[in-house]
Parts: C-alpha cells; sequence; structure tokens
C-alpha cells in the first residue's frame, strides 16, 4: 500500500501540482475563446432556446430530447465535486482556489462548446439503433488516428471508475456513516443494486431517471445552501474579499490552515473546476451525442449552460457556504485517517509563521527528512509529544486519543513509526481534532446555520441525489468506451466490474479515492485537447456557416 500510495503522490506532483497542466488547459479554452468569437457569451441565450425543444423535428434521429442529454451530462458532472470538491479545492489551495474555479469554468464553457458539436457531428449509429459519440468517435474519424482514439477510450474507462465511480461511493458512505449511522458496507450494498437496476436499461432509461432527478437535487440544494449564506449575511463581503485578494499573493496561516501557495491555489482550483464541470475531459459529449438535435452546433451551444450551472452557480454556492459559514479553518473532532496521518520531528505551533511555512514546505513535497521514526509511548489513551507533532488533514492535530481497533479500549503502551507512518496501524484507532476536508467539511457548515444540526441532513441528502446520479451517468460513458474498444458484446461485464468498484469503493480509504481521481482526470484530458486543436479548422467552419435560428 505505501508502495502504491507513493506513486499516487509522484503522479499528483508531475500532472496535477505542476503549471503545464493548468496552463494547457486554461490556453486551450483561451484559444477557442477567441477563435470562434466568445462562443459562451455569443450563443448563451440561444443555447436556453434549443434546450426547450422548439427546434427538433419528429424525424431527427437520437436516442433523448435536448433537455434529457443535458441532465443526463449534469448528472454526471453535478455530484461530489459541487460537495466535496470544492471543499477540497478550498482546503488545499485556500479561498483562492474558487477564482481559478470560475475561470476554468467560464474558459470551458468554450470548451465543452467545441467538443460537443464536434462529438454530435461524428457519432454513429450503432446495429441496434443506437447513437454512440464521444472523443474517440471524431478522433478516428476526425483525424484518422484510431490509435489515439484507443488511448483516450482506455483514460475513459479508468475515469469511469476513478472519477466517476469510486469518488462518488466513497463520499457517500462517509456522509451516511456519519450522518444516520448507517455502516459503509450496508450503503454499499444497498446502493450497489439500485444502480444495477438503472444501469441495465442503457440511455434511455439513464436520461428519463436523470431529467426528473437533475432539477429536484439542484432546487433542494440551492435552497438550502442559500439559506446557510443569509444565516451569515455579515460574512458574504468578507468572503468575496478573500477569494480575490489572494490570487496573486499567498493565504497566510490562519486557525488550523497551514496557508497556500498561489501555484496550490491555481492547479488546484483549475483541477476541481475540471473534475467538477468536465470541460475538456471528454466525457460529456458522450451524452450530448445522443440527443435529437437537428444541427451539431446546436447540441454545443446547449452544453455551453453545463459549465455555467455546475460551476458558476452550484460550486459557488458550496464555496459561499463553506466560507461564510467559517468552518474552513476550524478544526473538529473526528477520526484519523491512515493515510492522512504523518509523524513530523519537533514540536511545531501552527500560530508561528515559521512552523506553519515549514509545515506547508513539507505538504509541497520539500523536506520530507522532517517526518519521524522511531517509538512513541502512550499511556492510557495519550499520545507522548513532546518531540514530535501529530499532523491529519493538514493541520496540527489536538486532543488525539488512541484505541485499540480489536476493542476500542483506550491504548498503554509503545506505537513504532517508520517515516511519519504507524507500523499496524490496523492495530490502532486515533481520534482527535483536525482540519475537515471533503464533504464533511461541507456538512460542518451547513450546521452554521438557522438548520443547526439538520444542516448536515440537507448535505447527505443531496450527496446522496448528486453522486448517485453520477454514478449512473458515468456508466454509460463508461459502455461507449467499451463498445469502440471491444464491441457491444462486453458491455455486460464492464456494467458487473462497474458496479464492483462502486461497492468496493464504499469501504475502502476515502483518500486513496481522491487521489486516484486526482490523478485519472489530468491523463484522459491531454488526448482530447489535443484533438480539439487539430480539429480547429473544422468548428471554425461549423460556427461560420451556422445562422441563428428565430
Amino acid at each position: 500500500m505505501e508502495t502504491f500510495t507513493g506513486i499516487l503522490d509522484f503522479l499528483t506532483y508531475w500532472l496535477v501540482d505542476q503549471y503545464w497542466f493548468p496552463a494547457f488547459l486554461i490556453g486551450t479554452g483561451i484559444f477557442f475563446t477567441i477563435y470562434l468569437g466568445f462562443p459562451q457569451i455569443k450563443y448563451f441565450k440561444h443555447g436556453w432556446r434549443v434546450l426547450t425543444g422548439r427546434y427538433v423535428k419528429e424525424d431527427t434521429e437520437g436516442d433523448t430530447t435536448p433537455f434529457q442529454a443535458l441532465t443526463t451530462a449534469l448528472s454526471g458532472t453535478v455530484g461530489t465535486g459541487n460537495i466535496g470538491g470544492v471543499a477540497l479545492a478550498i482546503f488545499l489551495g485556500g479561498p483562492a482556489a474558487i477564482f481559478w474555479m470560475w475561470v476554468t469554468a467560464f474558459l470551458g464553457m468554450t470548451t465543452k462548446f467545441v467538443e460537443v458539436t464536434l462529438s454530435h457531428k461524428y457519432r454513429e449509429k450503432l446495429p441496434d439503433g443506437s447513437m454512440s459519440g464521444g472523443p474517440m468517435y471524431y478522433i478516428e474519424n476526425g483525424l484518422n488516428m484510431k490509435w489515439l482514439a484507443v488511448v483516450f477510450s482506455v483514460c475513459l474507462l479508468l475515469m469511469c471508475l476513478g472519477t466517476g465511480n469510486m469518488p462518488q461511493i466513497s463520499s457517500i458512505s462517509v456522509v451516511l456513516l456519519d450522518t444516520f449511522n448507517i455502516p459503509k458496507i450496508v450503503t454499499g450494498l444497498v446502493l450497489s443494486v439500485l444502480v444495477w437496476l438503472v444501469i441495465i436499461g442503457g440511455i434511455k432509461r439513464i436520461a428519463q431517471i436523470a431529467s426528473k432527478l437533475v432539477p429536484f437535487m439542484a432546487f433542494w440544494y440551492i435552497v438550502g445552501g442559500l439559506a446557510v449564506i443569509i444565516s451569515n449575511y455579515e460574512n458574504i463581503i468578507p468572503s468575496f474579499q478573500s477569494i480575490f485578494i489572494h490570487v496573486f499573493t499567498p493565504t497566510a496561516a490562519i486557525g488550523g490552515f497551514l496557508g497556500a501557495s498561489v501555484a496550490a491555489a491555481l492547479t488546484r482550483g483549475v483541477n476541481r473546476g475540471l473534475y467538477s464541470n468536465e470541460a475538456g475531459q471528454g466525457s460529456a459529449p458522450i451524452a450530448h451525442a445522443s440527443s435529437k438535435t437537428e444541427n451539431p452546433i446546436e447540441e454545443g451551444m446547449v452544453s455551453i449552460l453545463e459549465p455555467f450551472i455546475d460551476t458558476i452557480i452550484i460550486c459557488t454556492l458550496t464555496g459561499l457556504v463553506i466560507l461564510s459559514s467559517g468552518v474552513w479553518n476550524q478544526k473538529f473532532e473526528n477520526k484519523f485517517e491512515a493515510s492522512a496521518m504523518v509523524f513530523v520531528e519537533g514540536k511545531f505551533i501552527e500560530t508561528n509563521q515559521e512552523d506553519a511555512t515549514e509545515l506547508r514546505s513539507y505538504y509541497y513535497g520539500n523536506n520530507s527528512e522532517i517526518e519521524y521514526t522511531g517509538p512513541i509511548e502512550v499511556i492510557d489513551g495519550k499520545i507522548n509529544l513532546e518531540k514530535v507533532t501529530l499532523l491529519h488533514n493538514r493541520s496540527i492535530a489536538e486532543n488525539t486519543i488512541v484505541y485499540l481497533s480489536k476493542d476500542n479500549s483506550l491504548y498503554t503502551g509503545s506505537m513504532e513509526i517508520n517515516n511519519g507512518s504507524i507500523k499496524n496501524t490496523g492495530e490502532y484507532i486515533l481520534r482527535g481534532d483536525s482540519l475537515l476536508l471533503g464533504a464533511d467539511l461541507t456538512g460542518k457548515a451547513f450546521t452554521k446555520s438557522i438548520f443547526g444540526d439538520f444542516g448536515q441532513y440537507i448535505v447527505a441528502i443531496g450527496l446522496l441525489l448528486f453522486a448517485f446520479s453520477t454514478v449512473i451517468a458515468w456508466s454509460y460513458y463508461g459502455d461507449r468506451a467499451t463498445v469502440h474498444l471491444f464491441g457491444e458484446g462486453w458491455v455486460f461485464w464492464y456494467r458487473v466490474i462497474y458496479v464492483a468498484a462502486f461497492f468496493t469503493a464504499s469501504i475502502i480509504d476515502t483518500k486513496i479515492v481522491w487521489d486516484i481521481a486526482t490523478v485519472i482526470g489530468p491523463i484522459a484530458t491531454v488526448p482530447n485537447l489535443i484533438a480539439l486543436i487539430l480539429l480547429r479548422k473544422e468548428i471554425k467552419k461549423i460556427d461560420s456557416e451556422y445562422v441563428i435560428k428565430t
């Protein structure tokens, strides 16, 4: 497990923490925004008209209406990224990460317009009469680069498991355990059965459920979020100020938060923005390819609405909920996950800026030599921390108690530490106060309002709806990748693997799941962005020939 975690950390450093990927993603969005004359503004209003289906003819080919295609794509994008992903961006990059999510969304509206238009143009009709489209088809048919299409399809299958599937149930199981005390294995089993019952019906059943579920869940969450923000109305302006102040200056240590660099805010904001709205990732075009839209560019206009609804509206709402409630830099009692816990040499104090800077440098991978190796004494559950500091969730842990996992009794004895990690970590349970991340942080923010403790139920139910809809949408994306790679006969076995991975993620370490999702997104996005750039003249021709209908 340590080797696997090390590989993930290495890939995260090169694929996520470096400037090249945000620069490539944002640069592609900037290029097409200018090249096509700001289509996210030019076609925004018309996209709403197309969404109503007023331009669809009875004999138009396709499996879904424009509205069903949009809600299916939204069900894939509006998920844990909107609840847990935004919280993770703030946790890692500070409030300024929200700004870079906005930038990613605005430019992503153009990127999504391009990829959806091309996906609809190059879609294929399968023997069973259904439509199949996506980047693998415009890469293969538009560029005659089958090898790159295969690379994308393989990456897409990995994304389906590591992005659209596993993080969703991971977040659901954690929140339902914390909120309703439902065991993770029960959540995994019940929802696995429900997912299977839905996905065996294919795109038509998925679209029917999504068209009803997405509007309801969005209304549920938006109303709840606005209530939290209004409850903390005095912090609304300071929250916006904190977003903009640190765009080009590092976020200093405050409360339990150790601070963040400008690079961390940018890279994590872009990464979470991509994870949230998927612009440039190539997944949503697969849903839009099934639409009964007469002209491919009209479906591209509909897709412009996607990042707007997903990131500009819902993610901003989550960000303001977290910032205005003030929970983002506060510590709360929680169970420590082994992968997020480390012992370092020395006595660090987070109110000391020099200590905070050194610890922040450690998390950026610059001074791993401070990791402690040796024994630590524990008496009646309390750790001797005279010469070491325990970190959890990028914060200095407080009030830590050690229990034996076999009987939940207070532990007395010695714990062996190797390179900061507890040997035989499965023998112990550690609880204490530290920062929260992901959906737990958002849930805590909802309690700081008129809802009180009831606020966590809003998040739990919202997360359940968001994540479940995401899982069923992504199952379809994997269907299409499987068809492209192996043929229709393999779809059943793909679905079996998909549901098995779904169940497994409900009971394993959540940090590992999030790390997998963080790494796979960029890997799959790169071949798609390359294809879009190579097909730039094609999209320019389609755009220049279209006349907006009245």
